[in-house]
């Protein structure tokens, strides 16, 4: 695999799993910077009422289009921050009736950095989070938060039927092994991903990501985004699907709260 932070030849190095009844992860690998072994994963989810929902989508193979067109029709399209937009624009372009899902500022930059018009259809905002809907079919298959208090301003789904969480940069969950497992490449390798991978695990008491996300990612504003941790605890979750690392398949929520614990308890206190 060379430096480039997205693969040459996805279609080789992508897998594609169903990791319950309704939801299949495109999982693939990914360096930031060039260097640090993050991973990367798009999520579908066939909803009730045979429509697929699309979250983070990664590179559209034909791999991916064969198992997203058996899912069903797609009729969402969520990026999950300001961040993962890269192939927003070619599941856009494959699926034109689909609503586009993002959140604040994320318009205007993927307008500006990949010179396309992708009109969107839901915008999260601060303002509007809180009232904000997409559809009735959408909503009562999904909870959902903007955690304006993320730099990124993260977007958390949860899917109530198969009770998971979908997120992007909101917590990781490294090292990236089903990432990385058809790479041949050892996801811990390299100093500057093993420094990043302390400050990215949810093994033990996990304290290199609790002090990361709490000194630096929540610092800007933090009573936001303890008041995010706060609804999404009360979500009834048992998986969690990152975009970074492996997908936590059992204990979702014990894992969450022992990520935000400093938050949550936090948020009892205001």
């Amino acid at each position: 695999m060379s430096s480039k932070p997205v693969p040459s030849d996805p279609s080789k190095v992508t897998v594609i799993r169903k990791i319950s009844e309704n939801i299949t992860t495109l999982s693939t690998p990914f360096l930031r910077f060039g260097h640090i072994k993050i991973g990367g994963r798009g999520t579908l989810v066939r909803m009730q009422n045979g429509a697929v929902a699309v979250f983070s989508p990664t590179a559209l193979t034909p791999e991916a289009k064969e198992t997203v067109h058996a899912m069903g029709e797609v009729k969402y399209i969520a990026a999950l921050d300001l961040e993962h937009h890269i192939f927003l624009g070619s599941w856009s372009k494959e699926f034109p009736n689909a609503k586009v899902l993002g959140p604040e500022g994320l318009p205007e930059k993927h307008a500006k950095q990949k010179n396309e018009d992708i009109p969107f259809a839901v915008v999260f905002t601060a303002k509007n989070k809180d009232t904000i809907k997409v559809d009735p079919e959408f909503d009562a298959e999904f909870d959902y938060e903007l955690v304006d208090g993320h730099p990124s301003k993260e977007l958390v789904f949860h899917h109530k039927p198969d009770r998971t969480l979908i997120e992007a940069d909101f917590m990781f969950n490294l090292p990236a092994n089903e990432q990385f497992s058809k790479t041949g490449i050892d996801p811990r390798s390299g100093i500057l991903t093993r420094i990043f991978g302390a400050l990215s695990s949810t093994q033990g008491a996990a304290m290199g990501q609790r002090r990361l996300i709490w000194y630096a990612v929540s610092s800007g504003n933090r009573p936001s985004f303890n008041k995010s941790i706060h609804k999404i605890n009360g979500w009834n979750f048992d998986k969690i699907v990152p975009c970074h690392g492996d997908v936590i398949e059992g204990d979702g929520k014990g894992i969450f709260q022992k990520i935000f614990a400093w938050h949550l308890e936090k948020s009892k206190a205001t």
